[in-house]
């Protein structure tokens, strides 16, 4: 644990790991929370920034605590059927997921870039089942640091692909498919119309992160190589923690699981590669 307050210096892109830390330990302090991380609530305390200039609205707060949640419950899932097994998260930012989730038996991996890492470090401890990886995730060699020796692999990237270029995307898919044929991999995707209107978000505004990728038919990866297959394409909609909130949010997500193209504006894609 830090003992000062830690400064952050990150690029635009980097900047935007502030925005789910934020909100996970601002939804961890309602008397009702939809989701819990002690972690998040830890780390907030002791990093120098301001965090007033992202203007996380209350709707991102939630959208992100879904997120999380489901990730955490694919990871569990995963963990449950294979405990011997190899996870890997990319962009990891400040994210405690492997603190969340138990893996007595499963090897962990974390990913980001060198300043990331850096200031992670000063939060995690590295283990001999839990490592970080400090690289750009489109410099596909940190592939060569993981060996998983015969074991069952999942990756994670939560909050990270549509901030590449889809050429990177499909590069990093196909070869994460040859580097561990069988992996499954989950990650949140935006529809092509929200990652052109994305830019217009608040918080985005307020780190200058740009959006760059958008995938409407989740079944086109499949023909990004012969294997490739969907498992999961999963609406925020469908969330059962969307019974707990008021009634505006709870009126809101019922209009928008009424149309294809207000579902499928963020959801969560499941794929298995073989």
């Amino acid at each position: 644990m830090a003992s000062h307050k830690e400064k952050s210096q990150f690029a635009a892109e980097q900047e935007t790991l502030l925005i789910p830390l934020y909100a996970k330990a601002v939804e961890s302090r309602r008397s009702r929370p939809i989701f819990v991380d002690s972690k998040a609530q830890e780390i907030l305390e002791q990093i120098d920034y301001d965090f007033a200039k992202l203007k996380v609205p209350g709707k991102t707060v939630l959208m992100v605590c879904l997120r999380a949640k489901k990730m955490d419950g694919y990871t569990k899932a995963f963990l449950a059927r294979h405990p011997r097994s190899v996870v890997i998260q990319l962009g990891c930012g400040l994210d405690s997921r492997y603190v969340r989730v138990e893996h007595r038996q499963a090897e962990w991996f974390d990913l980001d870039m060198p300043a990331v890492i850096d200031l992670r470090r000063k939060f995690y401890a590295e283990t001999d089942r839990y490592h970080m990886i400090a690289s750009s995730v489109t410099d596909l060699r940190w592939m060569e640091c993981i060996a998983p020796r015969g074991r069952p692999v999942l990756v994670i990237a939560e909050g990270l692909l549509m901030y590449l270029e889809e050429d990177d995307v499909k590069a990093l898919i196909l070869r994460l498919k040859e580097t561990f044929p069988g992996c499954e991999l989950v990650f949140d995707a935006f529809s092509v119309l929200t990652a052109k209107n994305v830019k217009q978000h608040p918080s985005l505004k307020g780190t200058g992160a740009e959006v760059h990728w958008g995938i409407d038919n989740a079944a086109d990866i499949e023909q990004w190589a012969t294997g490739i297959r969907l498992q999961e394409e999963w609406y925020f909609t469908q969330a059962a923690d969307i019974a707990k909130l008021g009634f505006g949010y709870r009126l809101a997500f019922a209009l928008a699981g009424l149309f294809a193209a207000a579902k499928k504006a963020h959801r969560i894609l499941y794929y298995r590669c073989e």
